[in-house]
């Protein structure tokens, strides 16, 4: 008999917005073509400089195109900044619902809780001025988003299958809160810790959850 952390698990997919099909040959190929441009300056933009940096006008210049595709393509710098979020979401989500596994679906539990987790860290580091950025216009509006609602969900079921009578839903919101963005933030630029060294901070984490 399989112990409740041997036992690999696949879990239902949260919907999250598909991506958009590959475009014809032609305007919409440009069109596309121009988003993937856009998108790219906009995030080295934000690498480089930080999320105030991100304007229309230096996003335009950044890709080499007029500021009035720009506009077309997406409206203004809120929309612009939501998605450069929901694109790398988009792909981090791919990863931990139908990816190879550990992260993705085929390997037990704990294995996928710690994966997860991992990822999470790896995510959060990556785009902590974006993620920030969003975190200090909605504090509390955070955890209603796709993006959370997602992660949770995710980790309640994977807490489920190590933790059958624990209190699974709350569990999962405690493992998610240490991967703030303004957490990680604090962490990585004030206090100098690696990505490595929050990795094996979350091995004790994840050690905490499993079964003895």
């Amino acid at each position: 008999m399989h112990s409740p952390d041997s036992r690999p698990v696949d879990l239902p997919l949260v919907p999250f917005p598909a991506a958009p099909a590959p475009a014809p040959p032609g305007p919409r190929a440009d069109a596309a073509h121009n988003r993937r441009k856009i998108l790219d300056a906009a995030a080295r933009l934000v690498a480089d400089q930080g999320p105030d940096a991100l304007t229309m006008n230096a996003v335009a210049r950044a890709a080499g195109t007029g500021v009035g595709t720009v506009y077309r393509r997406f409206g203004d710098v809120s929309q612009l900044f939501s998605a450069l979020l929901d694109e790398r979401e988009q792909q981090f989500q791919e990863a931990f619902m139908a990816g190879p596994p550990p992260l993705g679906p085929g390997a037990p539990p704990g294995e996928r809780l710690r994966a997860f987790l991992y990822a999470l860290a790896d995510r959060v580091i990556d785009q902590r001025a974006l993620l920030l950025a969003g975190e200090n216009a909605s504090p509390i509006g955070r955890y209603h988003h796709d993006s959370y609602l997602a992660r949770h969900t995710h980790l309640t079921l994977l807490v489920r299958g190590v933790r059958p009578a624990a209190d699974a839903p709350l569990l999962a919101h405690l493992l998610l809160a240490p991967f703030a963005p303004s957490l990680i933030t604090h962490l990585t630029r004030e206090r100098g810790q690696s990505a490595e060294q929050i990795k094996k901070c979350v091995d004790d984490l994840v050690a905490g959850v499993l079964p003895d």
